[in-house]
């Protein structure tokens, strides 16, 4: 884990840590960081609706793989 010295507001911490139930700084700011990257990478995914092409059927999808028996 790296150590790094921030200034923050001190009421967008406290209201962080209220939104987030959070009972240090340390982890109110480590899962604002992860909700970011995970909303991020969301709206990358959501962007690409539309744009690719399924060619597999569902039905071989169900029952192609013959490792299930």
């Amino acid at each position: 884990m790296a150590r790094t010295t921030i200034t923050l507001p001190q009421d967008l911490l406290t209201e962080l840590m209220s939104l987030v139930n959070a009972r240090s700084k340390t982890e109110a700011v480590i899962t604002a960081i992860r909700d970011e990257i995970r909303l991020r990478k969301l709206e990358r995914i959501k962007s690409l609706a539309g744009k690719l092409e399924f060619v597999v059927e569902a039905d071989k999808l169900r029952h192609g793989d013959n490792r299930l028996g």
